[in-house]
C-alpha cells in the first residue's frame, strides 16, 4: 500500500514505520521537519513538507493521521489551547479537504483520537458507545473526530483511535515515569484511586494495522488493553519490575498547584475498555500489565 502518515516521527509514528516498512509499503510522512524524516522513520520514507504538496493527481491508499502537540507539556494558556486545536482539529480538517480534492480517494482514513473523549468518570467502565465528557480535554476530541468523520461523504472509511496511555521504551508516559522510579523515588499520584487506561505499543501498532486491512471496522475504537489499572496499582506494579521501593504520594493539591487545569489529566482517569475491537476478534498479546512491563523493559 501507498500510506501517507501524518505525526510519523512521534513516539507511535515511528513504530508504525518500522513496520510498514518491513511488510513492504511505501510511506510517506507529513512532517514540519521533513529533513528528519528519514532518520527517525526510516531510509526509503518520503517526506511530505506541506499538505499543500499533497496534489489531486497523487493518491494514496492510506492515510494515517497521528498528528497533534502534546497536551501535557506545557499550561493550558489560551494560546496554547488554540495551539493544541489546530494541531488536531485544523490539520485534520487540511486533510480532509486534501482527500475532498483528490482524483482517487483513499480507501480508509485511521484518524487520532483518545480516551480524554470520556472525561473523569470515576469507576464507571466506559466502552465506544459510552457519552463524551465536558471538559477541554474532552471537547477536543469532539471536535478531532467530528473533523475526521467528514471524509466519510467521499466514500472513505474512517476509524477513530480513542488512544490510552501508549507504553514504550522509546518515549512517551514510561519514558518520564522510569528516571525516578530507577532512583526509588517513584510516587503514587494523589489518592491513586483514578484509573488508568493503558496499552503496549506494539499491541497498538497491531491494532492499526488490523484496521488498515479489515474493512469491516469503522467509527471510533478504545485503543487500550482490556485491563485497566488503579494509579496505586500502576504504581505497585511498575516499582515491583524495576525491584525498587515507591512508597512517596505526590498530594493531589501540589499537582494542581504545579499543574494548574491539566492535573485532571493524572488526577481524573477513565476505566475505558476496548469493547469494540474485542467484539470483532482483535485481542492484545500483552493485557495484563505486570507481562506488558517486563516485555518492554527486560
Amino acid at each position: 500500500m501507498n500510506i501517507l502518515i501524518t505525526g510519523g516521527t512521534g513516539l507511535i509514528g515511528r513504530a508504525l514505520c518500522r513496520v510498514l516498512l518491513a511488510e513492504g509499503h511505501t510511506l510517506t510522512v507529513f512532517s514540519r521537519h521533513p529533513d528528519s524524516v528519514a532518520g527517525k522513520c526510516g531510509v526509503g520514507v518520503k517526506a511530505l513538507a506541506s499538505l499543500d504538496d499533497w496534489h489531486p493527481h497523487h493518491h494514496f491508499d492510506a492515510v494515517i493521521n497521528l498528528a497533534g502537540e502534546p497536551i501535557v507539556d506545557a499550561a493550558w494558556t489560551e494560546r496554547r489551547k488554540k495551539q493544541l486545536r489546530d494541531s488536531r482539529i485544523a490539520l485534520t480538517r487540511q486533510l480532509v479537504a486534501r482527500i475532498a480534492q483528490a482524483e482517487q480517494k483513499p480507501a480508509v482514513l485511521l484518524s487520532g483520537s483518545a480516551i480524554g473523549y470520556y472525561g473523569g468518570r470515576g469507576d464507571r467502565e466506559l466502552v465506544e458507545t459510552s457519552g463524551p465528557g465536558d471538559d477541554f480535554p474532552a471537547q477536543l476530541c469532539i471536535d478531532w473526530e467530528s473533523a475526521a468523520i467528514e471524509a466519510e461523504q467521499y466514500g472513505v472509511r474512517v476509524c477513530l483511535l480513542r488512544t490510552g496511555l501508549i507504553l514504550s521504551k522509546d518515549g512517551g508516559l514510561l519514558a518520564r515515569m522510569l528516571p525516578p522510579f530507577r532512583l526509588g523515588l517513584g510516587a503514587r499520584l494523589g489518592d491513586g484511586k483514578q484509573w488508568m487506561s493503558w496499552i503496549h505499543i506494539d499491541d497498538y501498532v497491531q491494532h492499526l494495522l488490523r484496521m488498515l486491512q479489515d474493512e469491516g471496522l469503522t467509527g471510533p475504537f478504545n485503543m487500550t488493553s482490556p485491563k485497566p489499572v488503579t494509579n496505586a496499582e500502576f504504581t505497585r506494579i511498575l516499582a515491583a519490575v524495576l525491584r525498587r521501593p515507591a512508597a512517596f504520594v505526590a498530594p493531589a493539591t501540589m499537582l494542581k498547584l504545579a499543574m494548574g487545569e491539566r492535573a485532571a489529566l493524572v488526577l481524573e482517569g477513565q476505566r475505558v475498555l476496548p469493547a469494540r475491537l474485542e467484539a470483532s476478534g482483535v485481542h492484545c498479546v500483552y493485557p495484563e500489565l505486570e507481562p506488558a512491563l517486563r516485555a518492554i523493559l527486560g
